[in-house]
């Protein structure tokens, strides 16, 4: 598998490419996915802008995701996920986004959701995908693993328009 890194770069490739923009709503990654694309030397021309939403009010007030929504469904969820991939493309200059929510641990699971549990949003081509995935390992490795995994399935989508 590529590293980080490299994803990130392949990532970039796609999007520049396609002449499309990046943005992307982040929560259990705290940031890492936009630190690993402005990694890229040139990012500028493809990334627009990150948000670090780790609070719920932070996904209300910069992302519009309604309190009732986050309620219903918690803030781990793929309908929380496709709120915030949703919400970074409508307050940003990008026609393309991704966003992560989960439980990186060791503390915070609830019933039906372990730590290591991250839901992932993508909008690409006006389509919104999500998908739910455990991963294992401290903190770090889930941190890891979910930004790489974000990178990859973007890829993907980007290298399917």
């Amino acid at each position: 598998m590529p590293t980080t890194l490299e994803l990130a770069a392949q990532v970039g490739a796609e999007l520049k490419d396609k002449k499309l923009l990046l943005s992307v709503a982040e929560s259990c990654t705290g940031g890492g996915v936009s630190q690993a694309i402005t990694e890229i030397a040139g990012s500028s021309e493809w990334f627009d802008c990150g948000f670090v939403t780790y609070s719920n009010s932070s996904k209300t007030e910069l992302l519009d995701i309604s309190a009732a929504l986050i309620a219903r469904h918690g803030a781990v969820s793929e309908e929380i996920a496709a709120a915030m991939a949703e919400g970074a493309i409508a307050h940003s200059e990008a026609n393309v986004s991704l966003s992560t929510t989960g439980i990186a641990g060791p503390t915070g699971a609830v019933p039906g959701k372990p730590v290591g549990t991250v839901c992932f949003g993508w909008t690409v081509g006006g389509v919104t995908h999500t998908e739910r995935l455990v991963f294992s390992g401290d903190r770090h490795a889930v941190r890891e693993q979910t930004v790489q995994h974000a990178l990859a399935k973007l890829l993907r989508y980007l290298q399917e328009l």
